[in-house]
Order: C-alpha cells, then sequence, then structure tokens
C-alpha cells in the first residue's frame, strides 16, 4: 500500500508540473508569432546584409532564444523549468528578435551590431543556463572571429575632418549609439566615461579590461579617440569592444562632448 501511495503521489506531482507548465507567468513566447517566414530558421537574415560567417553563427547559436524560430524541447513544458525558458526566450526577443531584423533601422542595426560584439567577446552569450543544457552552443574562437566583422559591411570609415566638433550633437550622438554599454558616471558592459579624455586607456578602478586595451598605453586625445571610434578593432586587436562611428563629423561630435564631460 505504502508504494502505491507513493507511486501516486509521484503520478500527481507530475501531472500537475506538466499541467501548471501550460501557465505562462512571465508571458507565452509561444502566442501571437505571426511574422512570415519566422520560424523556418533556414530562411532566416536570407536578404540581410550581414557577412555569411557571421550569419551562419547567429543562426547555428541564436535564434533559439533571440527569433520566432524557437525550438521547444519537451521538458520545456514541465513547471517550473518552462517558466524560466518563457522567460529567457521573452527576454531574448526583447533583446533582439532575428525574425524582425529587416525591421531595425540602419542605426538601430549597428547598435545591436556592437552589443553582439561585446557580450560575444564578454563570455555573456549564450548564458551559462543555456550552455549548461546545450554543450554545443559555447562561442568557439573561430565564432568570435565571425562574429568580429559584423557592421563591417557598413562601408569604408570616412577620413575625419579638421575643426571642432558640436558637443551638443555630440550627446545626441553618444545618448543613441552608446548609453546600450556606457554611462558617464557607472561602470556597464564599458567603462564609465566621465573625464575619459586625456585618461590613460585601462584605468577606471574597479572595472575588467581586456588585455589587450590595458597593455595599449594609450592616452585618451583627439587622435587616439578618433582611430578607436573608426574601428575599435584595427586599433586593438582582441580589444572587448566592437564598434565603429563612420562619419567624420560625427566622430568629431561625439569626441567633443567626451572632451567637455569631466
Amino acid at each position: 500500500m505504502r508504494g502505491r501511495a507513493i507511486l501516486g503521489t509521484i503520478v500527481l506531482c507530475t501531472a500537475a508540473m506538466i499541467g501548471a507548465g501550460y501557465a505562462h507567468p512571465f508571458g507565452d513566447p509561444r502566442s501571437g508569432v505571426a511574422v512570415a517566414g519566422s520560424k523556418d530558421a533556414g530562411k532566416m537574415l536570407e536578404n540581410a546584409q550581414i557577412p555569411a560567417e557571421a550569419k551562419a553563427v547567429l543562426i547555428a547559436k541564436c535564434v533559439n532564444c533571440h527569433s520566432e524560430a524557437t525550438q521547444w524541447p519537451r521538458y520545456a513544458r514541465i513547471a517550473p523549468w518552462s517558466w524560466l525558458i518563457d522567460r529567457d526566450v521573452m527576454e531574448g526577443r526583447q533583446y533582439m528578435n532575428l525574425s524582425k531584423w529587416a525591421e531595425l533601422t540602419p542605426d538601430d542595426r549597428q547598435i545591436l551590431e556592437s552589443k553582439i560584439i561585446q557580450q560575444a567577446r564578454n563570455g555573456d552569450m549564450p548564458p551559462i543556463q543555456y550552455r549548461a543544457l546545450h554543450w554545443g552552443a559555447k562561442l568557439s574562437t573561430e565564432n568570435l572571429q565571425a562574429l568580429s566583422i559584423l557592421g563591417k559591411e557598413g562601408g569604408p570609415v570616412e577620413v575625419i575632418a579638421a575643426g571642432i566638433g558640436d558637443a551638443e550633437r555630440g550627446k545626441a550622438i553618444f545618448n543613441k549609439h552608446c548609453t546600450s554599454c556606457h554611462a558617464m558616471d557607472v561602470d556597464r558592459e564599458g567603462p564609465k566615461l566621465r573625464g575619459v579624455f586625456g585618461r590613460k586607456a585601462g584605468e577606471v578602478p574597479g572595472f575588467k579590461y581586456s588585455a589587450a586595451l590595458k597593455a595599449s598605453g594609450i592616452t585618451w586625445d583627439k587622435d587616439s579617440l578618433n582611430k578607436w571610434l573608426s574601428d575599435t578593432d584595427v586599433m586593438i586587436p582582441d580589444n572587448a569592444m566592437g564598434f565603429r562611428v563612420i562619419k567624420a563629423s560625427e566622430r568629431l561630435d561625439l569626441i567633443e562632448y567626451l572632451k567637455q564631460t569631466k
């Protein structure tokens, strides 16, 4: 009798967990998916202006949480794990939805590409809970190299013009392009930037810089900031940031803003 009672309890608990898996306390990422072709991972990004190597990595490593082509394993219907999976997919799509890449403006794509590179290099993506269940999800050195060319399809960088930029315009550029990773007075994915003009690279206390940047010996002035903003990878290979500002006038404005924020 005792054995039957234990078995009955197990069956009831299992049924309850499966039933609870159809509840969605964080929202239901399986409903409302109506983007044409969004569920076909093989066709995703086929018309996007993304280098083929980088596109292959995004499709292979990112679509499960960052698109509407999510493949749902059987345990994704068993609570409470199903709730955590729902939450991660909802947050992943909110941050980056590859099914809607074509809807992004060129500026938004550039910002997102820079964020992808930085998060990948820092080891933040895929997150550890996903890698624990998907052993092949970890990004290899080859994957990181492929992602590092994101944004390079935007054309050649303009040569910087002589003169002084406009700090007000620079502030607007900073707010649009930089605040996803940087703030003036607190560290985010990147170090705080107040007082960066005239400061040596890698010297914000407590911030974990890449070894390459910390050993660079660079002092941030107009010339070095222009080179850095033109293409971080060209200036310092193996740094933890992937970013560039194509227009010379925007770099001048941004540099002038950084110069005045002391």
